[in-house]
């Protein structure tokens, strides 16, 4: 007992339970409080999480759509044979931009490289297919005719064959990427071939896979997955083997570019 202002207080002691009994359903509220709130901002961040653009399911599914819209222009600008050479360097103009991460305008891209680079691709376009058409014929009369004489022939005509596949392979990024003559271009396609031959055999495979699979489902008479195939390839199989292909181009064309060269097409002199 105390005194205090001539008023006497009476000092008691709450017992410590007490006081627990009062605080715990306190802290009981405010823990399922703050849990509720954790829960809602964890649902919302996943949410948003799920749908921001730089979610990998849009960045794929984007990477897709470009696909199909470079795909369905390569075919369109292929259907006039001799502006084949043009829509197929302009395709790798813009899948040498993808595999790099860069940004480009897909339409905008194509048909500015289409522009740039469309009078030596018609070019190199005709003295491919003129090439191509003489070689058809040689392989054929050699493979008709008998005697040791024809046999080397064809022989050298199966050699000649696979230059010119290795050309084919690097004479269109090469037109994509770097400024050249078109004697030049035909120079350093053969010459890139052979030095990055692992490369070239890996972007051969790739190129002939589609082929592959086609014969190998045949084979087995998987016909709706044949189909299906098919469908896909026709869809985005050009600009979609160019794309992986790009990806390997990309480390073949460092070695070749200065280092502080910020140009879109590098000037490339003979290798």
């Amino acid at each position: 007992m105390s005194f205090c202002g001539g008023h006497m207080l009476l000092s008691r002691s709450i017992p410590l339970g007490t006081i627990w009994g009062l605080l715990f359903p306190l802290q009981l509220s405010i823990l399922k409080i703050i849990s509720s709130k954790e829960k809602k901002e964890k649902e919302t961040y996943q949410m948003n999480r799920f749908f921001n653009m730089d979610n990998k399911f849009f960045v794929f599914m984007g990477r897709v759509a470009d696909l199909i819209l470079l795909n369905v222009l390569c075919i369109l600008c292929c259907i006039p044979v001799v502006t084949a050479g043009a829509s197929i360097t302009a395709l790798y103009y813009v899948t040498l931009k993808m595999a790099r991460d860069e940004e480009s305008y897909i339409i905008r891209s194509f048909f500015r490289s289409f522009k740039q680079n469309f009078k030596q691709a018609t070019i190199i376009n005709i003295i491919m297919l003129l090439t191509a058409a003489v070689l058809f014929i040689d392989l054929k009369i050699a493979k008709a005719g008998s005697g040791a004489m024809y046999k080397g022939l064809f022989t050298l005509f199966i050699a000649f064959a696979l230059i010119y596949a290795l050309i084919l392979l690097y004479i269109y990024p090469i037109l994509a990427k770097f400024f050249n003559s078109i004697k030049n271009t035909f120079v350093n396609a053969f010459l890139m071939s052979i030095r990055h031959l692992p490369q070239t055999i890996l972007m051969l495979l790739i190129s002939v896979s589609p082929v592959l699979l086609l014969f190998l489902f045949i084979y087995v008479s998987f016909s709706q997955v044949t189909s299906i195939l098919i469908m896909l390839f026709v869809l985005m199989g050009f600009a979609t083997l160019a794309y992986w292909k790009s990806k390997i181009f990309v480390k073949i064309f460092d070695n070749y570019i200065p280092a502080d060269e910020d140009e879109e097409k590098s000037a490339l002199d003979e290798i």
